[in-house]
């Protein structure tokens, strides 16, 4: 009854008007930002973070979480139509949510997408308000040896992303591992794989590499057809361009999965949502009755790690505002914020502002339903971007990928990278290696890498610190299972194989 007679308070504060309108500028401006490949999210609240200091904290609080959580709906839309990732967590909606567009199910796509935002964005403010507390004791409990576990638990669901060949996948994962080792060691301060140039030396960004791989890999592999120029099929009538209610059931199990997954790796400091998305869409794969139809368009593929990307907005909020604790760059900035304003989020935030996070609460219910307004209405409106055909939308996605990664740092030589892995990406197509897994090894490389030396300083170099933690060794457990999946499917066909021709 508490809860609830407070969650009241929180809407009483969301609804006054000057808090309502910068609710949905927040909104807006980040569904915006998450259209738009390479701005992101940090990048916008640190540049409006000065346009804030004239506001009431609360207002300010309520409209930069807008932008964090509005950004997330937007980064599905240039996935699905483009192929083109509008941020990090998008990467995994190119699998299928691009494919989707190709077969004419474009408008359906981008509905299942912002149906599974606002179901997880709402189970994900559910859950910072339920259990906010708790949940944050329990990501006190992950130190490196658990962090370094979840990262290998997250790098093994590349089995279940691997498509026909597990080798092929394997070593498209390693490429992705040697790209995150590029540039300074935290450790010995020693240059890594920088062959000689300088703007090496901060490392590979994951934008250039996901724009690369996905966009121009598959621009550049079109091009090579010959003929004229044809269009991606336009999905026509209300029928078409909304989901069917065939569509919404086969999705019903991945608005969970996304929804629960994306909020609990949310609670973790560090994780972040692209890992929440690809161990999502695993899981929603590995439980699937049709595996082999992920990456061909299934709408479950765009259902999970969407919803998984909302939900994990949620969760990271719970340890920003409970123990004052940044899980991403993102928060981080908020949490510079928080301070700016005088203001020291921890296990008293709750009850010396009330009116803040209460009305960031309810007003992350009012958000999620203004995103909701807002983008089912223009489906229709992006469905007609691919009434342009593929000569004339090829300069648009070249132009916008090279705007989206200059936009980052400013520099030619990311623009010399981007064609660089546009190549790489063009490659891999040919030889049939899929990029999925190369991209999990690039977010995942450097965050296990370093839990990893951390958990061998805190031992003195004994490696039996990984297994002699329950959590860190369940998930490394659970790591081997899955690696180990596909040879109990191959021995199992090999046996039906075997009964067939005997019988």
């Amino acid at each position: 009854m508490e809860v609830l007679t407070s969650l009241g308070h929180g809407f009483a504060v969301a609804f006054q008007p000057l808090n309502l309108f910068w609710c949905f500028v927040g909104v807006f401006l980040g569904t915006v930002v998450g259209v738009m490949p390479g701005l992101g999210p940090a990048a916008t609240i640190a540049m409006l973070l000065p346009l804030t200091f004239s506001m009431p904290p609360t207002t300010a609080v309520i409209m930069l979480a807008g932008i964090y959580y509005g950004a997330k709906y937007g980064g599905s839309t240039t996935a699905i139509l483009l192929n083109v990732p509008g941020e990090s967590a998008s990467v995994v909606t190119c699998l299928d949510g691009y494919q989707m567009a190709r077969k004419g199910r474009a408008g359906a796509a981008l509905g299942i997408a912002a149906i599974s935002s606002f179901i997880a964005g709402t189970v994900g403010v559910v859950g910072l308000m339920l259990l906010a507390p708790p949940l944050a004791r329990f990501g006190l409990s992950f130190s490196s040896p658990e962090y370094f576990a979840l990262m290998v638990m997250g790098l093994a669901m590349v089995v279940l992303l691997a498509g026909k060949s597990m080798i092929k996948a394997l070593l498209a994962m390693l490429v992705g591992l040697w790209i995150a080792s590029m540039g300074i060691d935290l450790f010995s301060d020693a240059s890594r794989f920088t062959f000689g140039q300088s703007e090496l030396l901060d490392g590979v960004d994951f934008v250039i590499v996901a724009i690369g791989v996905f966009a121009l890999g598959e621009v550049i592999g079109n091009m090579e057809k010959r003929g004229e120029g044809t269009m991606l099929p336009v999905p026509k009538g209300l029928r078409n361009l909304l989901p069917t209610m065939a569509e919404l059931k086969a999705c019903r199990f991945a608005f969970v999965n996304g929804s629960i997954i994306g909020f609990i790796i949310g609670v973790l400091p560090g994780a972040g949502s692209t890992v929440a998305s690809f161990i999502s869409y695993g899981l929603e794969k590995a439980v699937s009755k049709h595996p082999e139809k992920f990456g061909t368009g299934v709408p479950e593929g765009v259902a999970a790690p969407e919803g998984a990307n909302n939900s994990e907005t949620g969760g990271a909020m719970v340890p920003l505002l409970t123990l004052g604790i940044p899980g991403s760059g993102t928060t981080a900035i908020l949490l510079a914020a928080f301070i700016l304003w005088g203001l020291r989020p921890g296990p008293l935030m709750i009850q010396e502002n009330p009116d803040l996070f209460w009305g960031l609460v309810a007003s992350m219910y009012v958000g999620n339903i203004m995103l909701l307004v807002l983008n089912l209405p223009l489906i229709p409106l992006f469905a007609q971007i691919l009434k342009l055909r593929e000569y004339v939308l090829y300069p648009v996605i070249f132009g916008i990928s090279i705007v989206g990664v200059y936009a980052v740092s400013s520099s030619l030589f990311d623009c010399w990278m981007l064609a660089a892995f546009g190549l790489l990406g063009y490659v891999i197509r040919r030889l049939d290696y899929p990029s999925a897994p190369l991209i999990l090894g690039l977010v995942l490389g450097d965050s296990m890498e370093r839990a990893l030396r951390q958990s061998l300083m805190m031992s003195q170099g004994d490696l039996g610190i990984l297994v002699s933690r329950p959590i860190s060794a369940t998930m490394l457990i659970l790591a081997v299972i899955l690696l180990c999946l596909p040879l109990f499917r191959r021995a199992n066909a090999w046996r039906v194989k075997a009964l067939e021709e005997n019988g």
